[in-house]
């Protein structure tokens, strides 16, 4: 139509299509920017954001805000949930792994804390195919929050994958192509990270190559958050809960969290702190605790001191505060029964030490079940789990009349507790006293 000759136009169109990819390749690399740009808050809501942050008693303030935006009870573990979240756009991220039985609120708990995150920021996965991880365009996952709702369906592939996004920040993969010619090539194909995220399962204990590589959490199963939950619930039923109100503290976590820059962090306390020799997978959980002591400074940003090249200096308030919420993690870590296994088995001894002569009480599943209120499939994967490590024992019975059982192993966890804790606030105590000397 324009009387060209064919091998020029073919060229301009191989070279419009080459500068066409690399605008595209540019404009992947700054979409998170941009982003975050068009839904910063205003100046005046800004500058009611930095006055919240400059206060004395931030965290505690944070967290009477989580707990006004709907989340009833977990005091800490909602705190602890929060502060992994806000890493997210942070270089250096951090991921939580909930623990807890079916209908215990994890994934409640998951889905509220995701709501206080910047809609831009968050992405939610109830369902993850084996190969999706690999599909999504190159900086997709940088600076978002991902939460799986339930990682027990995630097949082993789709493990890999995520594990190798924590680890490595990015996943590489070879994959073929057909060129401009039809010809089929092989072809690299790169997902970059960092991003933060929380998950949520039945049966932690089984993702032993995950859980080095997270922060555990345990939901509270305790029959006082059950009565927390449904006296919440009432209310809200009752219309005594003002729903604006929550509405209202989420949108301001949102903005808060919008404030929070990507810093660097020091921390001059880091050789003199010492996690207890007995912890799970020490090396990982070192680097973690030290991970989250950084992003505790960098929540108190407006609140610290910065050295000569503008980075943020740890103070001693940063390490009590990170020991006080992490401290169950700490824990779960250092005991070998995981969160919920754990709870179970303390309701059980408590209950076995109303019997006469407990030491050598036999017990029935069916006395167990009703007495703490526990489901027959629970119960008995709770039983099979405690005689594998060998804590009760099977007495004798018969499979049609039920089995009797005893405690075989009565653990001190209040003292193992007591002695962990103390551990950590004698390192703290000690580094405060020469800071002021």
């Amino acid at each position: 139509k324009l009387e060209l000759r064919s091998d020029l136009i073919e060229n301009d169109l191989s070279q419009l299509t080459d500068l066409l990819e690399e605008y595209r390749e540019s404009q992947l690399t700054v979409t998170n920017d941009q982003l975050i740009m068009e839904k910063m808050p205003s100046l005046a809501e800004q500058a009611k954001c930095k006055a919240f942050l400059q206060q004395a008693d931030l965290i505690q303030k944070l967290n009477q805000l989580i707990g006004q935006s709907g989340i009833t009870g977990e005091d800490n573990n909602r705190l602890f949930l929060f502060v992994i979240a806000t890493s997210h756009k942070m270089p250096d991220t951090l991921h939580a792994l909930i623990q807890g039985s079916s209908g215990s609120g994890k994934t409640h708990l998951l889905s509220k804390i995701a709501e206080l995150m910047p809609g831009e920021r968050e992405v939610k996965f109830t369902r993850v195919t084996e190969n999706s991880f690999y599909n999504y365009d190159e900086y997709f996952f940088r600076g978002k929050l991902i939460c799986l709702e339930d990682i027990d369906g995630l097949k082993e592939e789709a493990l890999f994958a995520w594990r190798e996004l924590i680890s490595n920040n990015q996943l590489s993969s070879s994959t073929s192509q057909k060129d401009e010619n039809g010809n089929i090539r092989s072809t690299q194909r790169i997902v970059r990270g960092p991003m933060a995220s929380i998950c949520a399962t039945t049966h932690g204990q089984i993702y032993e190559d995950n859980m080095s590589r997270l922060f555990i959490i345990a939901v509270d199963e305790s029959q006082e958050q059950t009565a927390r939950i449904m006296n919440y619930q009432k209310q809200k039923a009752a219309g005594l809960i003002d729903a604006e109100k929550e509405r209202e503290a989420s949108a301001l976590l949102q903005n808060l969290v919008r404030m929070l820059k990507p810093c660097k962090v020091i921390n001059p306390y880091a050789n003199q702190l010492h996690l207890p020799p007995a912890a799970h997978k020490i090396r990982r959980l070192n680097e973690l605790y030290l991970a989250f002591v950084k992003q505790v400074t960098i929540i108190n940003q407006y609140r610290r001191k910065k050295d000569a090249q503008g980075r943020l200096i740890t103070d001693t308030e940063d390490l009590k505060i990170a020991n006080e919420i992490m401290f169950d993690s700490i824990f779960l870590k250092v005991d070998e029964l995981d969160g919920s296994l754990r709870q179970f088995y303390e309701e059980l001894k408590h209950h076995i030490k109303t019997k006469p002569n407990p030491e050598q009480y036999e017990f029935m599943q069916r006395e167990i079940r009703h007495a703490l209120n526990i489901s027959k499939s629970q119960l008995q994967r709770y039983i099979s789990d405690l005689i594998e490590l060998e804590y009760i024992q099977q007495m004798g019975g018969y499979q049609n009349r039920g089995y009797k059982y005893k405690i075989l192993w009565w653990d001190d966890i209040a003292k193992l507790r007591e002695d962990v804790k103390q551990h950590l606030k004698n390192q703290i105590d000690k580094l405060k006293n020469e800071s002021r000397q």
